[in-house]
């Protein structure tokens, strides 16, 4: 498998503030990248964010209803729950396993396959 070489474009601090400058002044953004062959999706945004002019940015604005906050809030402290729940039975089920493994060293058996046969056998009489 071939890889195709790119182009990598490197644009100088001038050439950055001289489009920052054309976006201040009202051209569009998509515009100015039309105009120099600017790609990527947020090159010139990052510019415009590098050089303090951030006011030029379009601003998302979230309205929500106090039932939309509440409803986020409560599912926010669920999934706190949920995760200080798994979290615990993680450590519950290391604590088990330790315990096994001891238990397993002390009596010099292995309890997991042990278990597991007598259950079988126990499936196939009844």
């Amino acid at each position: 498998m071939t890889r195709e070489q790119g182009t990598t474009r490197r644009y100088s601090i001038s050439f950055r503030q001289m489009v920052v400058r054309e976006v201040e002044e009202g051209a569009g953004i998509e515009a100015v990248k039309r105009k120099y062959g600017i790609g990527g999706g947020a090159t010139v945004q990052n510019w415009i964010n590098n050089f303090g002019k951030n006011h030029l940015l379009n601003k998302i604005v979230r309205i929500e209803t106090m039932t939309e906050k509440d409803q986020l809030k409560e599912l926010q402290r669920q999934l706190r729950e949920t995760k200080a729940a798994l979290a615990d039975s993680i450590v519950a089920q290391r604590c088990l396993e330790i315990i096994i493994d001891e238990a397993n060293k002390e009596y010099k058996t292995d309890l997991k396959k042990n278990f597991g046969a007598d259950a079988s056998a126990q499936k196939k009489k009844g």
